[in-house]
């Protein structure tokens, strides 16, 4: 790992179970996420593509996310124990 004080929101990644899922995106935000995943190599000393940035970046949004927590919370709530 890099000594670097440079921190990223979007830490090392860790291994996990994956399905294929293909999306556009503007050129723009793709430069921006080729230009982070420059930047997280130099951070973590670990080469990777933006393409695998992306799923973790989601997970990250939508555990910040209070609203969708909070109304994921509230279906879950509402729903009847199975038996």
């Amino acid at each position: 790992m890099n000594t670097s004080t440079t921190r990223l929101r979007l830490g090392p990644l860790p291994k996990m179970e994956s399905v294929k899922l293909t999306f556009s995106c503007p050129a723009g935000l793709k430069a921006d996420l080729d230009r982070y995943a420059t930047l997280h190599a130099q951070v973590y000393g670990e080469a990777v593509d933006a393409a695998v940035l992306i799923p973790y970046m989601l997970e990250a949004f939508m555990a910040r996310d209070r609203g969708f927590k909070k109304k994921d919370a509230s279906k879950l709530a509402s729903q009847k124990p199975l038996q």
